[in-house]
Parts: C-alpha cells; structure tokens; sequence
C-alpha cells in the first residue's frame, strides 16, 4: 500500500468521525426539541399554508409554503436543503416526505419533491417543513474516496500519487504566451498555466482577484483544445455563477444538477430546459400523448370481458408500451445529442456523479471553492477527469467540520492547501479590483505576505460623503462601556445588543451624509447566528433603519463571494475572561473584513480582542492607517 493510500484509508476514518457527529447532534435535536423549540430555533415551519403547487420542469411537483407563525424570524433554511414536509391531520401516518428547497422569500419557501406525484394528503392543512440530515453526501464522498484509494495502474491513480504529493507535478510547455485582452498579467499567467499542466494546476485566488474571470478565460481557452471539460464548485449558487460567465462568455453550457437547487438565471441552460425547446420533443410529445390514449382505451375494459375484448385491450396495452419505448428512445438521442454539444458541463462537486453525466470522462475538470471543499468531496470529479483545475484561497473560508476530534486529525485540511504545503507550482492573483487599498491592507499583509496591490480604479476609491472626516477604514472600541456579550434565549450563540446600539447610530450618521443618488450597497454581518438573528428583527423593528435601501444583515458564512460599499462588522465578544472563541478562526474575519468595497467599520470590545496576536496586529493597523474611534462618540 503506498503513503497516498494510507493516507485515504486515514481519510475514510475521519469522515465517519464527522457523519457520525452531524448524525448524532441532529437526530438528538431533532428527537429532544419541542415543535415549539424548533420552530423558534428555525428548524422547522409549522404551521405552513400552500400559495401554490404545481409541477415544474421535469414534470417534478412542487408546493410553494408560506409560514403563517414566526413571521419575520431568522431561520436556518436556505436553497438547496434537504427538508421534509408533513402534515399533522394525517391519522395513523406520520410519512415526511423529502423535497429540496428550491428557493426562499421572506416567508415563502418552494419546495421541490423528488417523486412524481405530488402528495395528495397535503392539502387537508397544517402543514410543516423540517430540515432534513443529508446522508447522501456522506456516501458519496466514502465512495469516491474507496474508489480513488483503490485505483490501479489507471489515469486516477496517477492523479491520485499528484495530489497527495508523492508524484512529480508535469507540465508541457506551449510553444506561444498567452495573452488575453482584459487580463492582467498574473492572471495571463494562471490561464497559461493551466492550458501547460499535465496533471494539476493550482489558481489562488484572494478576494477581488478576478478568480472566477480567469477560470472563465481558461475555460474558453481549454474548449479549443478539448471538446468538452467538466467545471465544478462547491456550492450551487457558484455553479449558477460560472455557469452564467460560461454562457456569456459564449460557450454551449450545461448546468447539470437537481433543478429545485439551479438558480432561475441559468434555468436556460439546464438539460431539461434544452430538452423542452428542442423540436424533437414535439415529436417524444405526441408518443407519449398517443400512449396516454390507448392506456385510456384499454382502461374502458372491465374485468368481465370476453376473449375479443381482452384481445383488443392487450392491442391497445401492447401499443401504449410501443409508443413509450419510441418516445423514450428519441428523447435519449436528444439527450445524447445535447451532451455531446455542450463545451462546458457546470455541476456541483457532488453532482458530476449525475445521472446524466455518469459515465463521462472529462480531458480536464475545473474544481473552483476548492478551499472550501472537504477533500472526500473533492475526490469525487476527480474520478472523472484527466486533468484538474484546483482554484480558491485557503486563507478564507475553511471547510465546515462539526467534529471537534475530525478537525484536530486534519479533516478540514482541504487538498488545495495540501498543495501550497508540499510546495506546488501555485499561480497566485496577485492584483485586487474591489476595494480600498486601506481596506486591503491589513488582510494583505497577515495572509498574502504584502503581495497583493489594489488595482489603480479601486486604489483611492471612498465614499462621495459630504462630511471630510470620512475615513474607508473604521474600528470603534466598546471597551469600558459595558457592553458585554449574553447568550441569546434557547441558544447557544451570542448577542451584543450595546454593540448594535452604537452600529446603528453611527450607521444613521453616515446615511444622513451619503447623497441619496449614490444610494450605497450596505452590509452589516457578524461571526455570531444570533447576534445576526437579534440585528435583523431590530433593523425590521426599527423605523429609520427599515427605510434604509439596500441594506443586508447576514453571517459572514453568507456573504461569502458577496461585496458591498460599506461593511459593518460586530465582533460580538466582550467578557471579564477575555474568551474570543469563534473569533479565533482569522480566516472567517479575513472573508468579513474583505467584503467592503468603500467603507469597513468593524466595532468591537479591544480589551477581550487585544490579547489574541491577529486582532492584536488589526488594532495597531487600523491606529496607523485607518480612523479608530471610541464609542462614547455614538452613544445617545
């Protein structure tokens, strides 16, 4: 057995470690939590009513819920879940049946089913969705990791002895430079990098590096040298993302995957939609509407029939089956057809084991958020493919890990970073198109060691506020006023309603000096759910705020890939014991703090931060650089 092999088999012990803790939390929770603690919590919506039903494309049904109790309330559902749905008028039946979040407004939700029927015990009322625990996931990442351990003297063993760092990295040099117009030159060097790699290349990409626009030049450019390659991401909102640049871009893109998790923007390019605007399908239409007419006819015949009457039906029955086999077999052609054409398949990590797709090989796979992905995740496109494409940044959002022993024996080691550490050939993006060079600065230097410079539209770039003491980077001390963290009620997150109290009207001010016609994109997150869940009920609740446009309250998790013109950040901690706890993980505050275009304000307690060595660093940058303030100044 070779080290690459041992370390899977090590692999497939870390993963149980981390299945059998999200299992056990969840069915504990959901076994010991009232209805009344879940529906508070966010798990579940009860009682829920039907605005609509329906059946989408793919003929699967589908029930659009309102929920009529909890209004307004922070919740932990969001598209692509895994939920049941139940009624609590059903006698004798306590069926849930499993759907998927299609998409979710205020307080509508579009659930998706995955039978063909839609459940006809739904309409007698008193209906409820909970959020379901996502087994599938588990088993496919075991899968792919057996297989890829298992592989002998094949493409995916190579691949394999590559990645873990026990094969030489190849590249075949081009006899030409790349040069693509709109590109700066370190992303010119990515692309050309990728197009040279025999079997992995590496893309860093920090925020406001153009990673995705150089994944997109690649793609266009890998499609002249191979027929097709499969593009893969973590998320389906990532997959919506490059599947839309792809199509911009002009190439033929399929986004593969279950519809109730593809966003409408990109619906277009989804196989069922090519399937249902091919002209064929008129034809695959008519079969199937034929068959329906003689299943209907057979079906006039009773149980008391003679011998020309059961003839007759078994001509009609035989002739219905006919037909469905034809139609079945023309929209297969069509469906081979549409595959074959299309330059990019787009599809999440786990959905490039799609039906559709699941015995395709592809020259090369693209896998972007690959500093997000668990590694068993990962493995699963590389099954597939010749070549790999891994793109992200390691130093923001890590993996998420329940497993307190999984994370401690190296499971949220992701395989990007096993790159960077065995010192892999990386192509970094070395120059930033979103905010600030102040904004920048920090982040730049603790994480990228000073490499990224902040391109010459963005480099100076602030607020057009009226008042000249407006500064893009802002820390605000809550020390000594007393704003300690609580726990917010039935949780075990934090709130810091003092810390909101000085946010809000610093975030008044600054409205009230904003020309309305620039009207800013605004932000306001937090490391801590329930301090976001206390911040979004107070901003509903408040008159002047509520008034406020474009303003979003959301968990840092959530604006991953996200920017806006100002950020607010609540650090949320403040206690006697100077505990910092989830601040800790510097990479989240990284994300958070590059989120802001123009403005960051970050608010926080500096005597519970001050001891840890990063906020430690933050404090004296923003002392130096930046405008730090105290919050007395904001206190009515």
């Amino acid at each position: 057995m070779t080290a690459s092999q041992e370390s899977l088999n090590h692999l497939l012990q870390l993963l149980e470690i981390e299945r059998q803790e999200e299992l056990e939390k969840h069915l504990e929770y959901m076994r010991n939590a009232t209805m009344e603690k879940r529906i508070r919590d966010g798990y579940t919506w009860f009682p829920a009513r039907t605005i609509e039903s329906g059946y989408g494309l793919g003929e699967y049904p589908f029930l659009v819920l309102e929920r009529t109790t909890n209004t307004g309330k922070t919740h932990m559902f969001s598209s692509g879940n895994l939920v049941s749905v139940f009624s609590t008028e059903m006698e004798n039946d306590d069926r849930e049946v499993p759907g998927a979040v299609h998409w979710i407004d205020g307080d509508r939700m579009r659930v998706s089913f995955f039978s063909d029927e839609l459940p006809s015990y739904l309409r007698y009322g008193k209906t409820g969705i909970n959020l379901v625990f996502d087994e599938r996931t588990f088993r496919e990442m075991k899968n792919a990791v057996e297989l890829v351990r298992d592989s002998r003297n094949n493409r995916c063993a190579e691949l394999r002895e590559v990645l873990l760092g026990n094969g030489q990295q190849n590249f075949t040099m081009l006899n030409r430079e790349i040069i693509i117009s709109g590109l700066n030159p370190s992303q010119n060097q990515a692309v050309q990098s990728i197009l040279e790699a025999d079997d992995v290349a590496v893309i860093h990409g920090p925020p406001g590096t153009g990673k995705t626009t150089t994944l997109v030049a690649a793609a266009c450019e890998l499609v002249k040298i191979h027929a097709q390659i499969l593009v893969c991401a973590l998320s389906n909102a990532a997959a919506d993302l490059l599947a839309e640049r792809l199509h911009l871009a002009g190439l033929s893109v399929l986004r593969v995957g279950n519809l109730s998790r593809i966003d409408e923007s990109v619906i277009q390019n989804t196989l069922e939609s090519k399937l249902s605007v091919h002209p064929e399908m008129k034809t695959v239409k008519e079969y199937r509407k034929r068959a329906e007419e003689f299943r209907r006819m057979a079906g006039k015949y009773k149980r008391n029939y003679g011998r020309a009457e059961r003839e007759q039906r078994d001509a009609l029955m035989k002739e219905a089956k006919s037909l469905t086999r034809d139609a079945r077999k023309v929209e297969a052609s069509l469906v081979t057809a549409i595959l074959d054409h299309s330059q990019a398949i787009v599809t999440t990590l786990l959905g490039s084991i799609h039906s559709t797709i699941h015995d395709r090989r592809f020259p090369v796979a693209i896998i972007d958020e690959a500093a997000q992905a668990l590694e068993p995740g990962t493995w699963i496109p590389v099954l597939k493919s010749d070549k790999i494409v891994l793109a992200g940044d390691p130093f923001q959002l890590p993996p998420t890990v329940k497993s307190a022993e999984a994370v401690r024996k190296g499971f949220s080691i992701t395989l990007i970073e096993k790159q960077l550490a065995s010192g892999r050939k990386v192509n970094l993006l070395d120059r930033q198109y979103r905010m600030n060079h102040l904004i920048m600065g920090f982040s730049n230097e603790w994480f990228y060691g000073g490499k990224l410079v902040a391109d010459a539209g963005v480099n100076d770039w602030k607020l057009d506020a009226e008042s000249p003491a407006d500064h893009p980077l802002e820390f605000i001390d809550t020390a000594g006023c007393g704003f300690e963290e609580i726990s917010g009620e039935g949780s075990f997150s934090l709130e810091n309603p003092g810390e909101f109290r000085v946010l809000r009207t610093h975030l008044l001010r600054l409205a009230s000096q904003v020309r309305p016609e620039h009207d800013p994109q605004i932000g306001i997150i937090s490391p801590y759910r329930q301090q976001v869940r206390y911040m979004k009920e107070s901003v509903i609740a408040d008159p002047l705020l509520s008034l406020i446009p474009s303003l979003t309250v959301n968990t840092i998790d959530s604006f991953q890939g996200q920017e806006r013109d100002i950020i607010y950040i609540s650090l949320v901690r403040s206690n006697p014991s100077l505990e910092i706890g989830f601040l800790s993980d510097t990479r989240r505050m990284n994300v958070a703090m590059t989120r802001a275009r123009k403005k960051l304000v970050i608010i926080g307690d500096s005597a519970t931060i001050g001891n840890h060595e990063f906020y430690r660093a933050l404090l004296i940058y923003c002392e130096k650089k930046g405008s730090y303030l105290s919050s007395w100044e904001f206190l009515d």
